[in-house]
């Protein structure tokens, strides 16, 4: 069996963004899915890493994006899913996780090779992650309930691409064991 890590996508975040309106139902209905994956992975020793933007903040670190994220506009999607002292975490600055960060470093080091994705957003981030994922030959598995999307439709086709061009698993939350 694959040794996994589960990824959680820009979910620290102050929604301060021009689609955060749009995206945040979609957020709302994932958050209970997204933090189940995260306290089953926790429970059984899988680690998670956040791979979070920074918001063009050069000098912050991952606990002023929380705090950021805790004072914007829906501290209530944030909360339940903050990082824990042993959560690992990749500041980004553009769609991919993998783009000028060093996760590809650290899943080495880890020995995973297969990424759960969960966060937002589906038809950019989660995307754009898991194709990355796959040129570097890591399984990728991503729970269709548990990924937020602005543009319902995109999403859709982004997780038919995911199957279809990359060899992924799109699954339901609950299915995914550790």
């Amino acid at each position: 069996m694959a040794k996994r890590a589960l990824v959680v996508i820009d979910m620290i975040n102050a929604y301060r963004h021009e689609d955060a309106e749009l995206l945040v139902p979609s957020v709302t209905e994932a958050l209970p899915r997204i933090v189940d994956l995260l306290a089953r992975a926790r429970a059984a020793g899988v680690p998670v890493v956040y791979a979070n933007d920074n918001f063009g903040r050069w000098r912050s670190h991952h606990g002023q994006i929380l705090d950021m994220a805790l004072s914007g506009r829906h501290p209530e999607l944030v909360d339940p899913v903050r990082p824990d002292e042993d959560s690992l975490f990749v500041v980004k600055a553009r769609h991919s996780i993998f783009y000028e960060t060093p996760l590809a470093y650290l899943l080495r080091t880890l020995e995973v090779d297969e990424l759960v994705l969960t966060g937002q957003v589906t038809e950019q981030c989660v995307l754009y992650s898991a194709l990355d994922a796959h040129i570097r030959h890591l399984g990728v598995v991503v729970p269709r309930d548990a990924v937020a999307h602005i543009h319902e439709d995109l999403a859709g086709a982004a997780l038919r691409m995911v199957e279809r061009n990359m060899g992924g698993r799109v699954v339901r939350a609950a299915e995914i064991t550790w």
